[in-house]
């Protein structure tokens, strides 16, 4: 059962991150979450025997479709792409790091008119899958992701889109 929910979580996750590219289709969406769920198949079948490895798979493909998003914008020279993600050091979520990750974010995406800022793994770095979800890590969250709202929309000009994803 919560795997049926886990695959079709996975699929309007798809969907709305590749809405430009599948025009929301599910169908195409199906087809991409198929393609990176073949990518991880060592994964599969260790997730068949292990359900404990659902947190390690959601990482991976998160990952991975993250990874196969920057592709695609590789090849789309109007439309601006910056990812970041914020479990890349143990400092990496804290108001210092995320300001200035997020900065240069901007400022490599100012000369677009169109643009995506993907932001992964905040919420793992912040509330640790692991550790309770206390009150104080779910504020710091919460705060989190309206500071880097606020900064985003503060230092992109008027004229430009800006697509703010978090993963």
């Amino acid at each position: 059962m919560t795997r049926d929910r886990d695959d079709l979580r996975r699929l309007h996750f798809i969907n709305a991150l590749f809405a430009h590219a599948t025009g929301q289709d599910l169908y195409l969406a199906a087809q991409i979450k198929a393609a990176i769920a073949l990518s991880l198949a060592e994964f599969e079948v260790q997730l068949a025997d292990h359900p404990e490895f659902a947190q390690r798979y959601d990482a991976a493909f998160n990952a991975a479709a993250a990874e196969l998003l920057a592709r695609l914008f590789a090849h789309h020279p109007r439309h601006g792409f910056f990812h970041w993600d914020a479990s890349l050091t143990l400092a990496a979520a804290t108001p210092l790091f995320t300001r200035a990750e997020i900065m240069a974010g901007l400022r490599k995406l100012a000369p677009y008119r169109d643009a995506t800022l993907l932001v992964t793994n905040l919420r793992p770095a912040l509330i640790p899958p692991r550790r309770r979800a206390t009150p104080r890590r779910k504020r710091d969250y919460a705060e989190a992701l309206a500071f880097i709202r606020d900064l985003a929309a503060a230092r992109t000009a008027r004229g430009s889109n800006l697509h703010l994803l978090f993963l």
